[in-house]
């Protein structure tokens, strides 16, 4: 064989490997709606920057005629690439080839850019879109998950991880998406759930389908595993993006600046009208957050879950900041157990990877019930206090309306080593509001009280007395717990100067192998 013959061998396997499972499958796939895994790959990474690893791998396996069928790749693409210039290694599994289940060969190939990442410090991507673990290996398929899974146990919080789940994620391959920080589903052809419908009928006699099993809607609103719902693929991928020009390469690195010609002194007199005279009126947090950021610009995370409470990414004067903000339009801004649980992660991932915490605290207090204290508050709850108390990022706290009772303090007060706490004029700080304060401090006066408009203008009066003295932010600012009360429309403009003076801050917690966190 001459030496152009060998590259011409070279160049055929090369083409063949593009071909995956072979131009039938990659039909049925398009015939589905969803892209290829190498058309998934071309549309998240900068144009050409794709680098392709183990390309020529097969299966080894010899179960049930498999030693017949070899494709190469084995149902995997591999490699590093860039996104807005930056280093990014990722993984796209092939449906084409044996419904992209996992073999022995597939997941060392996942293992070894994983690896690679956390040598060179650069975020992981994988797609997900697999039948499961390939039967015909057993065991070995389940020890290549298992080699996945310690991966990303070893990277969390060393190495930003994405998962897109773009088809099936069923069984054991849900649990490597469930250890990554963001999860993106696209609907209609991607679900993820432990065990099946038909598994599902058979053990418990519950009748249900794919969708509303484990479903993108699902999971973006009932469970919180999916942290993006997207209407088509190139959205999900666009989100990826989006989502890594907020975020460090690595837990080492400051996350990425960028240009900012908004004016960090601009004036938003919206602001100092936008809370109702009524304190029981709701409004939407998204307006504040809006008016505040660079360019009105934010990325949601959760968006469909626990709308209590919002949380996300944005930037001001070019730095990613990662935003905490109760949601007064929705439950009255109440935290509960699966707002505690989305906040906590979320200030934990901001604390991980150096991305400044801006929390802005309109919140009544924790949602009483039952269900409540059955479903485990206390300790839900517990999980953002201790994610708050824990972080070591610059945090600065603005209370715009009602901060009381244990929500105050878990709301990144000045006890959790808040570095700034700001309060607008409107600031209600107090252990619980002017209603139930009195009918508490007053109980056995308005018992005495036989006349009912007397017990009625007695109530009035002691609730009025209340407010002024504790609905304003100015006795906890006589304490310091508060360390300036601003004007609503300038609070681009302090949080931005905070921010500039707290970017060397530095700040230790105790040496430990880890801390118990409430689980």
């Amino acid at each position: 064989m001459t030496n152009q013959d060998k590259i011409k061998q070279l160049i055929d396997l090369r083409a063949e490997a593009k071909l995956g499972g072979g131009l039938k499958r990659i039909e049925a796939q398009h015939e589905k709606g969803k892209l290829t895994a190498r058309e998934r790959i071309e549309k998240l990474l900068d144009d050409g920057s794709f680098e392709e690893y183990d390309m020529f791998v097969t299966h080894r396996c010899t179960n049930f005629g498999l030693d017949k069928q070899k494709f190469l790749g084995d149902g995997v693409i591999t490699g590093q690439g860039t996104i807005d210039g930056r280093i990014v290694f990722v993984f796209a599994q092939d449906f084409t080839v044996f419904g992209g289940s996992l073999s022995e060969t597939f997941a060392q190939k996942i293992c070894k850019i994983m690896d690679m990442a956390m040598k060179v410090g650069a975020p992981v991507i994988g797609i997900n879109d697999s039948g499961g673990a390939r039967i015909q290996e057993g065991v070995t398929s389940l020890a290549g998950y298992a080699e996945i899974f310690q991966r990303n146990i070893l990277a969390s919080g060393v190495i930003p991880q994405i998962s897109a789940i773009f088809g099936p994620c069923a069984g054991g391959a849900v649990y490597s998406p469930a250890l990554t920080d963001f999860i993106i589903m696209s609907e209609q052809n991607s679900y993820m759930f432990v065990t099946g419908p038909k598994v599902v009928k058979t053990v418990t006699g519950e009748d249900i389908t794919t969708e509303e099993l484990g479903g993108a809607d699902v999971h973006a609103s009932k469970s919180g595993v999916a942290h993006f719902k997207v209407e088509s693929e190139e959205e999900g991928l666009m989100i990826i993006r989006k989502l890594l020009s907020y975020l460090p390469q690595n837990n080492l690195e400051e996350p990425p600046i960028t240009e900012c010609n908004d004016p960090i002194d601009r004036k938003e007199d919206a602001l100092n009208s936008i809370i109702p005279d009524n304190p029981n009126l709701p409004y939407d947090i998204h307006d504040v957050i809006h008016l505040i950021v660079d360019y009105g610009e934010f990325l949601e995370v959760h968006s469909n879950y626990a709308k209590n409470i919002v949380v996300g990414f944005a930037k001001l004067n070019g730095y990613p900041v990662a935003i905490i903000a109760n949601q007064p339009n929705y439950l009255a801004g109440v935290l509960d157990i699966e707002a505690s649980r989305k906040a906590a992660r979320f200030v934990r991932f901001a604390d991980a990877f150096n991305i400044p915490i801006l929390t802005l605290v309109d919140v009544p207090g924790f949602l009483p019930g039952s269900g409540q204290e059955y479903g485990g508050i206390i300790i839900h709850g517990a999980k953002l206090l201790y994610a708050y108390g824990e972080a070591t990022v610059p945090k600065i706290t603005v209370t715009l309306r009602k901060s009381y009772g244990g929500a105050h303090d878990v709301m990144s007060c000045k006890q959790l080593r808040g570095d700034l706490n700001y309060a607008w004029p409107t600031a209600e700080i107090a252990v619980m509001g002017a209603k139930g304060a009195i009918e508490v401090l007053e109980s056995r006066k308005i018992q005495e009280i036989a006349d009912p408009e007397e017990r009625a203008k007695f109530i009035r009066e002691k609730e009025a007395e209340y407010r002024e003295k504790f609905a304003n932010p100015y006795q906890a600012a006589s304490y310091g717990y508060i360390d300036d009360v601003i004007e609503p429309r300038n609070t681009r403009f302090r949080v931005i100067r905070g921010f500039e003076m707290l970017q060397t801050k530095k700040q230790v917690n105790p040496p430990k192998k880890h801390g118990n966190i409430p689980l």
